[in-house]
């Protein structure tokens, strides 16, 4: 299993947005791809003293699956306009880790 982890920054202002746009579009689409070897997604945050950071985990079968959802150049972030639009900077690059243990539903 392969774990994806992402970052991206946004202002206080924006958090709230950018959260309702992650749980209720972005990660209802990606479910919705129904990408093959696509286990599920996950999403913490944190507020610093001037803006808020947001990770995503996310969990595939394989590199081959990562590559079905993000595509060749797996490694590149995969970050919707919408979600552009309200981040103040973010990864550029995705990291990706053998998963040891697996998130507790699997």
């Amino acid at each position: 299993m392969i774990t994806r982890l992402w970052r991206g920054w946004t202002t206080m202002h924006n958090a709230p947005i950018y959260q309702d746009l992650l749980l209720n579009e972005i990660f209802p689409g990606i479910a919705a791809r129904n990408v093959p070897g696509y286990r599920g997604i996950s999403l913490v945050r944190r507020e610093l003293d001037n803006e808020v950071e947001f990770a995503t985990l996310m969990w595939f079968d394989s590199i081959d699956a990562v590559k079905a959802f993000a595509g060749d150049h797996y490694e590149l972030a995969v970050v919707p306009p919408k979600a552009r639009a309200v981040l103040s900077r973010f990864d550029p690059i995705s990291a990706h880790y053998e998963t040891v243990v697996a998130p507790p539903q699997w």
